[in-house]
């Protein structure tokens, strides 16, 4: 079987509520070059560690919750970027269905001077949820581990090749929750022509229990949950960025 159609998979979510529109199948990816300080899913940091699944396979665990997941498939990760040939057969596959597809990448290994790969993913996906980490290149560095200037490129590209895109950015207090940034990326996001939703995400420490049991020391430890009032509060300063 071609390489393309197999990918390293973390895990699968039935009825997903927050992956794009509608009621969706979740496909979790194995693999990610960031290390947020806030990240649920330590475990699927690493490439080669769970089960290799085919696109057929995928399909047929898809057609088992069809009429439940009525908004279509969305791919996450990890960084579904890493393994951008699997994606691409999986979402053409999907195409050929009329299944409505939805990528959750941060756009980290996005690169304008070689654009032929994610091109042809694009071509077969409906909408990108774009995961902004920090809208401060260094800030974002200390929080990430990389810097942000491909995530922010990839969003000018989405927006000049008018692919529809939602917004997600995890407002962390001490970290994100401050409204000169917040404000900033307001700014930035005025210059896309094709958002189509902002979805301002409350930092929460759930995670720490997983961190526990891999044995990793959880970076965020005494870091409080964004209540919802915090983040309404996150959200008016990102907008007033936006309409300034």
């Amino acid at each position: 079987m071609a390489e393309e159609n197999l990918g390293n998979i973390h895990s699968f979510e039935s009825c997903g509520t927050v992956d794009g529109p509608g009621i969706r199948f979740v496909v979790f990816t194995q693999g990610c070059p960031l290390r947020c300080k806030y990240c649920h899913n330590p475990d699927s940091w690493g490439v080669n560690i769970n089960q290799k699944i085919s696109v057929d396979e995928i399909l047929k665990k898809y057609d088992g919750v069809k009429e439940f997941c009525k908004g279509g498939i969305t791919v996450t990760g990890g960084e579904p970027l890493m393994q951008i040939d699997f994606v691409t057969a999986l979402f053409k596959s999907a195409k050929e269905r009329g299944i409505h597809t939805a990528l959750d990448t941060s756009g980290v290994l996005f690169n304008r001077n070689n654009t032929s790969k994610i091109d042809e993913l694009l071509k077969y996906t409906d909408l990108v949820l774009l995961d902004i980490k920090h809208i401060d290149n260094e800030e974002h560095k200390k929080l990430t581990g990389l810097p942000n200037v491909n995530i922010l490129d990839f969003a000018r590209y989405l927006s000049e090749n008018g692919k529809p895109m939602w917004i997600r950015h995890v407002v962390v207090p001490t970290i994100t929750f401050n409204s000169a940034y917040l404000k900033e990326l307001g700014r930035f996001l005025k210059e896309l022509k094709t958002i189509k939703a902002l979805d301002v995400l409350p930092y929460h420490d759930m995670a720490i229990p997983k961190y526990e049991n891999l044995g990793i020391n959880y970076p965020l430890t005494g870091v409080p949950p964004l209540t919802k009032e915090e983040a309404l509060e996150a959200r008016s300063y990102i907008l007033e960025g936006l309409k300034g």
